[in-house]
């Protein structure tokens, strides 16, 4: 009750009165069917000029009405608490408690709450377009362009990035979809429009990733990968290796790829004249002996020809391998992420022999350098270092 002895009525009293009056009834008989005299009944009338000025519908759940702050306004003056005016509003209490502290003359947490001031900040807050935030933050925007140029790396890594290179600073928060627009949106374009050429598909438009074309060719003795063990599935223990083959121009050229399945880390294999059996398993028995012991537990492939062989990669390299099931990509889905990623720099239908060794090298550095959600936006280089230099090896090479 407040200072003048009114109770303020819930607001599903004026809105069942306008639902009448939408109805056809005069003022008197809605005014009497909602439990109020015909002269409050002829004063709401009156001031809303024949205009409801409150929802006939049930609120929407998301924005406060005109009507419902200027419901919200005789309620905190009569003292009443929040969760009692939500209530009456038919609204979360945290929705009030949000709008009183918008919508105060102050910000002192007993501020008097005025609909009028609340309204005018709400359409505020309302009005589109809204200042790209990299327009107006010159240190944000030019972080952002560097990693996007320099490191090619993803608005969403970068987003995420910014939390661990600057974790006090929240004025260095941007998110993904923003950095998107600012390339991409007209009107938003706080970033460089060729800067959109970094990003891993070169393209405007997000499409779907095409499925993988597997080569199915029969393979001797080979081990399929539900004899694999069973520690690989969670990706506890590193050591275990996905490989595959990434074709150039009408097959003409080749480049294996292996990527470690608990750090993300990649290798790449050079294949600049042949990629038949022979080649690729002595590129793969050379590349995956530069790991420490431990390091090499099992190597998972598709069913391609390339690994006929895979026998000597075993003995050479003490490395059993294990062979997806046919048209299952998602068995090798590391893999598979990885190679999407490489076609930033080893696109589709080019001749991929051009690329020699370093240059291979500095692809996987650069790919190896990049934050990753899946580790918590840290970068496959960064968690090898890790095993490397902690103890954890030591102790998976004491189960082996």
């Amino acid at each position: 009750m407040g200072a003048t002895g009114h109770v303020p009525l819930p607001q599903e009293v004026r809105r069942r009165f306008w639902q009448l009056i939408a109805a056809g009834s005069s003022t008197e008989d809605a005014s009497a069917a909602v439990g109020v005299t015909g002269s409050t009944g002829r004063r709401w009338f009156v001031e809303a000029g024949g205009i409801p000025p409150v929802q006939l519908a049930e609120p929407n759940g998301r924005y406060l009405s005109v009507s419902e702050r200027e419901e919200i306004a005789p309620d905190r003056a009569a003292g009443l608490g929040v969760r009692e005016i939500a209530r009456r509003l038919e609204r979360s209490p945290s929705t009030i408690s949000r709008e009183l502290a918008r919508g105060c003359l102050t910000r002192r947490p007993a501020g008097r709450y005025k609909a009028s001031v609340a309204q005018a900040r709400a359409e505020a807050r309302a009005r589109r377009p809204k200042p790209a935030k990299l327009t107006q933050h010159p240190v944000l925007r030019d972080w952002v362009a560097d990693k996007l140029e320099h490191l090619q790396w993803s608005p969403e890594q970068i987003s995420h990035r910014l939390r661990l290179a600057f974790p006090d600073d929240e004025s260095m928060r941007i998110s993904h979809e923003a950095i998107y627009q600012s390339l991409y949106v007209q009107g938003r374009g706080a970033l460089r429009r060729e800067l959109a050429v970094c990003l891993r598909t070169g393209r405007a438009l997000r499409k779907p990733r095409r499925r993988a074309d597997g080569r199915r060719e029969r393979i001797k003795d080979k081990v399929m990968i539900s004899e694999r063990p069973a520690e690989v599935a969670d990706r506890a223990v590193p050591g275990h290796w996905e490989g595959d083959l990434m074709v150039g121009k009408d097959s003409g050229s080749a480049v294996g790829t292996l990527v470690e399945r608990t750090t993300r880390f990649t290798m790449l294999l050079h294949l600049p004249a042949d990629h038949g059996a022979e080649a690729v398993a002595a590129a793969i028995t050379a590349k995956i002996t530069t790991m420490p012991v431990a390091l090499r537990r099992t190597l998972t492939w598709d069913q391609g020809i390339e690994l006929a062989r895979h026998a000597e990669i075993t003995i050479a390299a003490d490395l059993p391998v294990y062979f997806c099931d046919p048209h299952s990509p998602w068995q090798r889905g590391s893999n598979e992420n990885t190679n999407g990623l490489l076609r930033q720099y080893l696109p589709k239908g080019t001749d991929l022999s051009g690329h020699s060794a370093a240059d291979l090298d500095a692809i996987a550095d650069k790919l190896n350098g990049r934050p990753r959600k899946t580790l918590g936006f840290h970068t496959p280089a960064e968690e090898l270092a890790r095993l490397l230099s902690d103890d954890q090896l030591a102790g998976v090479a004491s189960t082996s």
